[in-house]
């Protein structure tokens, strides 16, 4: 059962001042910019930016320090999301694409590719078609058997007949072993619209869960010793009437011991929400309401207090990057600071070290602005 509280309690502040950021653009004219993603392409020890632009038919990534621009694939169709994993001999590794998106499921032949570089990745790579599933939406690596193997797991939007706005029907859930590229499915399965998933070992034993956020709200998918599948309701997210309801993107973070997660909510909502286990329960906290288009989230300790911060993107009017800050251990109040008013509409952040100072910064693509940008992290 989740539970949505509004009162703010008087509890020990946090005093860690907040990070400080210098703004730098890589690239502009990505038209229907995103989802960024940052891994080492040539292998060179630094980590480079995957720039996915679902209104272009270029897959393209730029080149650690230099921002190079590359061409990774052409001849695209709607491309909405990708994934890297493993690495071959010369540690290179492979990406997964998700192509000729349409939030019409019926109209989404959703085409997953595997794309494999010719001997030098700064050259056109080659793509092999390995799957179709109308609506394939969402690619990310997990290690769900303990293994030490990546899986490639892929969360439609919805279910291949779901019709708009209310989207009826089990969203298909699947993920794929590398080399083999044959589809096996995760049941059971979320009913509705699924929008965002998160990996994480959430229980501590070395094998990666699954956790989705969808008009269900946010659930926990684990793969047991039997090689069957549990499906867990973590939160119901908005509690507002379907579709309305529930949660777009999740992400898990930390205050101290306490893991906490962050949630976008409802869909493409105006809400940030951070929920905190109170027994069995998991206590919801709108920390902020001024959203338009909310579509990205993620949590990091930016400023080196132990602490985690969350990290909130939106698309529409007013669009923005805003981190927020814990004032009290609890986690029940928060301070907003704008990284990025105007110029950033963002529809997906990743953070990550990109300039090797040992600081954690953040990179987002913007819908709005069609471009691409890297905050680098000053410290406190």
């Amino acid at each position: 059962m989740t539970r949505t509280i509004c009162l703010l309690v008087a509890l020990p502040l946090l005093a860690a001042p907040p990070a400080r950021f210098a703004e730098h653009t890589i690239a502009t004219g990505l038209t229907g910019g995103y989802q960024v993603v940052v891994a080492d392409l040539n292998h060179d020890g630094r980590p480079d930016v995957i720039a996915l632009a679902s209104g272009l038919p270029e897959l393209v990534w730029y080149e650690n320090p230099t921002w190079e621009r590359h061409v990774i694939a052409g001849n695209q169709a709607h491309m909405i999301n990708c994934a890297v994993v493993g690495a071959d001999s010369e540690g290179i590794p492979e990406i997964v694409l998700a192509t000729e998106f349409s939030m019409q499921p019926k109209q989404s032949a959703g085409v997953v590719s595997v794309l494999r570089h010719n001997g030098d990745p700064r050259n056109l790579w080659t793509a092999t078609e390995i799957d179709r599933i109308p609506a394939s939406h969402r690619l990310r690596t997990a290690d769900i058997d303990g293994s030490g193997k990546l899986v490639v797991i892929d969360a439609a939007l919805a279910a291949a007949d779901a019709e708009p706005p209310d989207f009826r029907g089990n969203a298909p859930l699947v993920f794929y072993r590398l080399g083999e590229w044959k589809r096996q499915l995760i049941a059971p399965q979320n009913s509705g619209l699924v929008h965002g998933i998160y990996i994480i070992d959430w229980d501590g034993d070395g094998r990666d869960e699954i956790l989705t956020a969808g008009f269900e709200g946010i659930h926990l998918f684990k793969l047991g010793k039997d090689g069957k599948w549990t499906r867990t309701e973590i939160a119901k997210g908005d509690p507002s009437p379907w579709p309305k309801s529930g949660s777009s993107d999740v992400a898990v973070g930390k205050l101290g011991k306490e893991r906490f997660l962050a949630a976008i909510e409802p869909w493409h909502g105006n809400q940030v929400a951070v929920y905190r286990r109170s027994g069995a329960d998991w206590q919801r906290v709108v920390i902020d309401s001024s959203l338009v288009d909310g579509h990205t989230i993620q949590t990091a300790d930016l400023n080196a207090d132990g602490n985690d911060e969350v990290i909130a993107g939106y698309r529409g009017q007013g669009h923005s990057v805003n981190v927020y800050y814990a004032e009290d251990a609890a986690g029940t109040r928060w301070s907003k600071h704008v990284l990025d008013q105007g110029g950033m509409g963002a529809a997906a952040c990743a953070v990550a070290d990109l300039n090797g100072d040992g600081r954690p910064d953040i990179a987002c693509i913007g819908t709005a602005g069609a471009n691409l940008k890297w905050y680098e992290n000053l410290g406190r």
